[in-house]
């Protein structure tokens, strides 16, 4: 499921925001720290994982400690969906 998760996400990152299709992120690959999106792509990501999973993510945590990389956004959905 996690993997299904981190999938749906990066279609969306590679299609929606940055606009290269055929661009591949990692699990692990920082995307907030590493400049790959900014903080105006951090609020649309964030309306597509909340619309697409139905959880909900505070403000507060639209930050690399918590949203840098995909298995850090699937982990989150994880937990949400789980309460």
């Amino acid at each position: 499921m996690t993997q299904d998760i981190m999938n749906t996400i990066a279609g969306f990152l590679a299609n929606e925001i940055l606009k290269q299709p055929d661009r591949s992120i990692g699990a692990d690959e920082a995307l907030i720290s590493s400049g790959l999106i900014d903080s105006f792509s951090l609020v649309d990501l964030a309306l597509f994982v909340e619309d697409t999973y139905g959880v909900r993510i505070d403000d507060t945590e639209l930050n690399a400690d918590t949203f840098d990389t995909l298995a850090q956004l699937a982990g989150l959905v994880v937990t949400r969906q789980g309460e």
